[in-house]
């Protein structure tokens, strides 16, 4: 017999109802409740423009059995990703500078990794048309960003091998703090999930993105003379740290998910940042992480990107939590 549980109803009477039934209740109650704060709170005029779940039965760059679009929907890892991202990009002082003298980051750092985070998210869960037309836009907005760094040395926003090193280590970032604080991936996933990036990466000019995850580790190492230390790097940090990134009460754990970001960069990566260990995660703090990243993983939020994608191909609102 099904364990039941007493309550009331709205009219005050008795009533009885499976235990299952309750927590599924409870569960659902509580994901429309984050639904509507993660919604309003995420509200952004650029957001407004896109519909995920249109046209409709249109695909994706990518399709929904991918690793990418187990990773995107979890909202928790995405913010750890998108830090450790910014990171290595800074830590490459011609596309530092371009960041950092041409965009908002220094004033309104949020506000900037949130719209970084929709443009990867139209990349994996928009319509084929969206993201087309998306990165369009943003490739001719990168044709007028160019300039030179304090060393003297000229960067232009459309140069392959920056693009290379932003969109590989947006991947890295992404890929690494979802396997490391939600669920873990395997080498085979990390080669799927590379491969599955190429397409966006050749959109962007990109070419020569990382197809694998030994080209990706192939990259880093090439790239490794040409990455230098930076007090930006810090001011990023700590700008993040204090940044209102999430609605209460998430905000008590900000600290933790910076830092839980410095953690997945690379270890020799962090040495030439001069990232010491006092910046990285203390064992409570990754307890605290690991623990938010996988109940995010099973919140269906019903306005995310993710569960509008699978509207707009006719897929269960839980279709990626299945698994």
């Amino acid at each position: 017999m099904a364990e039941t549980f007493a309550t009331l109803n709205e009219a005050g009477v008795g009533v009885t109802m499976p235990v299952d039934a309750l927590r599924s209740t409870l569960r659902r109650g509580v994901e429309n409740r984050l639904d509507k704060a993660a919604k309003a709170y995420l509200g952004d005029p650029m957001l407004a423009k896109i519909d995920f779940a249109e046209p409709q039965g249109e695909a994706a760059l990518v399709g929904p059995d991918s690793v990418s679009w187990r990773i995107f929907k979890n909202p928790v890892t995405l913010f750890v990703g998108g830090v450790a991202a910014v990171i290595l990009e800074f830590a490459e002082p011609r596309v530092r500078t371009g960041v950092w003298d041409n965009t908002t980051f220094r004033t309104d750092p949020v506000r900037r990794l949130k719209r970084t985070g929709l443009a990867a998210m139209v990349t994996v869960y928009g319509a084929k048309s969206v993201a087309e037309k998306m990165i369009g836009n943003v490739n001719r907005m990168h044709d007028r960003v160019a300039g030179v760094t304090p060393d003297g040395s000229p960067y232009a926003a459309s140069d392959p091998e920056l693009l290379r090193w932003v969109q590989a280590t947006a991947a890295f970032g992404f890929m690494e703090s979802y396997s490391a604080y939600a669920a873990p991936l395997s080498d085979e996933d990390r080669d799927r999930y590379y491969a599955e990036g190429r397409p966006a990466a050749l959109l962007y000019g990109a070419n020569g993105s990382p197809r694998s995850l030994a080209e990706e580790r192939a990259l880093f190492e090439k790239m490794m003379p040409k990455l230098e230390a930076s007090e930006i790097i810090f001011e990023f940090l700590n700008i993040m740290k204090r940044a209102e990134a999430f609605p209460q009460p998430a905000q008590l754990a900000q600290h933790s998910l910076v830092r839980a970001a410095v953690d997945i960069v690379p270890k020799e990566i962090r040495e030439i940042l001069g990232l010491t260990n006092r910046y990285g995660l203390r064992p409570f703090e990754g307890r605290v992480v690991r623990r938010m990243a996988r109940r995010a993983d099973r919140l269906i939020l019903r306005s995310s990107p993710a569960v509008r994608a699978c509207k707009r191909l006719g897929l269960p609102e839980d279709y990626l939590y299945r698994r």
